[in-house]
Order: structure tokens, then C-alpha cells, then sequence
């Protein structure tokens, strides 16, 4: 596997030879790596540090990984990728990672190299806030000016909106979770359902206005999705 561009890595294992394996493996590729064995040093260390991805156990032996990645999602400096790494391979394990806040799930056994490609990936789609814009079919973000196209015209967003709208954005073509969303907009203290689907009705109406009213599809059981292919029709 060549080198490429250096990514900083918190790996968050309670196991040592797993652990071990995982971080002189990156340290090969000459990536940066830190280690946690524990929940609480995990979310003091990716609070504390500006991470490109956090690859998170579930199993740690102080607290429960979906309570990590919650609290390393409200209160990292920057909204890092985590990907989560488990033997747990039922599907309702993986769907309560996503709806935990994880961004990809990687089950064990697995293959280191395939573990740094998923890291790439995550750290690529992480960064994409620092371009100068953002595009997905008709829509155009422009996340400095905090700025909404649609067919290149100003859309009127609300500050909520647009978050919900940049979330969709980075994370196409996937789905985002609708507790995703809310943590988005909320952290760890959301206000109930109702105040989500307020803002996605807001924010489509609008869309639907600038000529995109069918952009933002919702998928059953799960959340929002952007659907540029059923704008560009109208």
C-alpha cells in the first residue's frame, strides 16, 4: 500500500493486541496516531485535539462506545468521522452505531488496508467544509459565507436550515439519521421530533420555491436524503 497524504488518527481499543496491530500498521502508512484504552481518556484526548478520523471499539471496559461517540460528537472542536469498530455484525447493532452518531461501521475481523482505505474516505468527506463551495445537483454551498444556491440563485436559509441542508450535502449520496440531524442541531440535549421535522418542512418549502422541491427525500426508518436526480426533473 503506497503513502498518501498523512491522516491523525485516534484509535480508541481496549484490546493491546489489536490495539497494537492497528496503530504500528498506520505508523507504517506515516500517519499520526494516538491510543486510548478507555472511553473517558478517548473523549479527553478528542477533546483536546483535532483529529482526521477516530476509530472507535464499542467494548471498552469504562464506558459504553455509543456513549463515547456522542460526547465526542458534541464536543470535539470540529465534527470528526468516527468509525466504529465491533465483532457486534447484527444489523440492529450497526443501525444503533449510525443512530449513535457513527459515521462508518467496520465489523471484526477485518483487514487493516481496507481500514485505511474507510479512513481515507471519512477524512475526505470530513474536510469538504474547508472548500470554497459545496455541490450536489442543483444546489451550490457556500460554507464560509454560510451561503445557499439553488440553481444559481440565493436561497434565504434559516441558520438551522442550512446546517441541515450542509449535513445532507456532505453526506451524499447517504442517508443521515434523523438523530443525526438532531445531534446536528442540538448536541446531546434535543428537543422532541416534532422540532426536526418543523425545520425539514421549512427548509423544503424554501427549496421548493428556488425550483428543488423534491431535492430532500426522506427514507422510511431512518432519515433524510439528498435526491439532486429528482430536482434536475422538474
Amino acid at each position: 500500500m503506497t503513502n498518501r497524504s498523512a491522516l491523525t488518527i485516534l484509535v480508541v481499543e481496549d484490546h493491546p493486541t489489536i490495539a497494537r496491530q492497528v496503530v504500528q500498521f498506520l505508523d507504517g502508512l506515516k500517519w499520526q496516531t494516538d491510543h486510548a484504552a478507555t472511553g473517558a481518556l478517548a473523549i479527553e484526548l478528542a477533546t483536546r485535539e483535532s483529529y482526521d478520523v477516530v476509530l472507535l471499539d464499542l467494548n471498552l471496559p469504562d464506558m459504553d462506545g455509543l456513549d463515547v461517540c456522542r460526547a465526542i460528537k458534541a464536543r470535539a472542536p470540529r465534527n470528526v468521522p468516527v468509525l466504529m469498530l465491533t465483532a457486534r455484525d447484527a444489523f440492529e447493532d450497526k443501525a444503533r452505531g449510525f443512530h449513535g452518531g457513527a459515521d462508518d461501521y467496520l465489523t471484526k475481523p477485518f483487514d487493516l488496508r481496507e481500514l485505511a482505505l474507510r479512513c481515507e474516505a471519512l477524512a475526505r468527506r470530513g474536510q469538504l467544509h474547508v472548500g470554497q463551495e459545496l455541490s450536489v445537483g442543483p444546489l451550490t454551498l457556500l460554507p464560509r459565507d454560510r451561503r445557499a444556491l439553488c440553481h444559481g440563485m440565493p436561497v434565504t436559509l434559516t441558520q438551522a436550515g442550512f446546517r441541515i441542508l450542509f449535513t445532507l450535502c456532505t453526506a451524499h449520496p447517504h442517508a443521515v439519521s434523523r438523530s443525526a440531524l438532531m445531534h446536528e442541531l442540538w448536541g446531546t440535549n434535543p428537543p422532541d421530533s416534532d422540532a426536526l421535522k418543523s425545520h425539514i418542512y421549512a427548509l423544503r418549502r424554501q427549496l421548493a420555491l428556488a425550483g428543488a422541491p423534491d431535492i430532500i427525500g426522506t427514507i422510511p426508518q431512518l432519515g433524510y436524503r439528498l435526491q439532486p436526480a429528482a430536482a434536475a426533473d422538474v
